[in-house]
């Protein structure tokens, strides 16, 4: 077994169980417990779990959330092939909402200069970026500017929001699953997103593989209220499966 395929299984477990302990991933997995605590050691980079003494526990289930800087060095592949697959749901001329996030961002860096369109976001630093393609109407959604995801949130937001109707909205997620829907670790930025989908005709969520079978602490929408879920190729099948039984068109790039 490879070493990626091992720490994807660990951080499986550690999102089921709610911690995983050294000693026994060894003996499960018929390694040394050195080697454990390596795969420990990069998961905690990809800012999925935090070790503890003799184990650790997964970070988002928690309530931690990365800050941007982080978590825009994880799954970096994965989240360009998802923008660029996105793009396929952007139409030729209207409005769009990108929420706040790292995958969202890359959406908006490939987002064709030429193309006449509206693009309202949450998010300080994809507004920013977006100025330099000056055929795209900018509009920044105002309120509370959260540091660690540099996303605005709270009641001008939502204010904002309410008053606001797009054709496509692009929403990242911390957690995807059948049972609990869409989760995210802060309560603010669920309002926000709860709004987003509000706000559009079509929502799409888009979240690499690690996010799926995850639950975080705050809800903002169910399921049956996205239209298509792009997510990368390394999903699990059986996770593909277990979705898709759930009414949710899903796009694996």
């Amino acid at each position: 077994m490879f070493a990626e395929e091992r720490q994807q299984l660990i951080a499986e477990r550690a999102r089921t169980d709610g911690r995983v302990d050294v000693s026994a991933l060894a003996v499960d997995f018929d390694v040394t417990t050195e080697t454990i605590r390596r795969d420990l050691t990069a998961l905690e980079h990809q800012g999925v779990v935090k070790k503890v003494h003799g184990g650790a526990i997964p970070l988002e289930r928690l309530g931690f959330e990365p800050t941007v800087a982080a978590r825009d060095t994880v799954q970096t592949d994965a989240k360009e092939r998802i923008a660029h697959a996105a793009l396929a749901e952007v139409p030729e001329e209207g409005a769009i909402l990108l929420d706040s996030g790292t995958t969202t961002a890359r959406i908006a860096e490939a987002l064709p200069a030429d193309r006449e369109l509206t693009v309202v976001t949450n998010s300080v630093s994809i507004a920013t970026l977006l100025t330099a393609k000056p055929r795209l109407t900018v509009l920044i959604v105002g309120g509370k500017v959260r540091g660690r995801t540099m996303a605005a949130v709270d009641d001008w937001a939502l204010r904002a929001l309410a008053d606001t109707y797009v054709d496509v909205a692009f929403i990242g997620a911390n957690g995807i699953s059948v049972e609990r829907g869409l989760t995210t670790p802060d309560t603010g930025e669920a309002a926000v997103k709860r709004a987003m989908i509000g706000a559009s005709r079509k929502t799409v969520v888009v979240a690499d593989h690690t996010k799926v079978g995850n639950d975080c602490l705050a809800r903002f929408g169910t399921l049956d209220q996205v239209d298509t879920f792009i997510t990368d190729s390394s999903l699990d099948a059986d996770l593909v499966a277990e979705l898709e039984a759930a009414d949710l068109k899903v796009v694996r790039a």
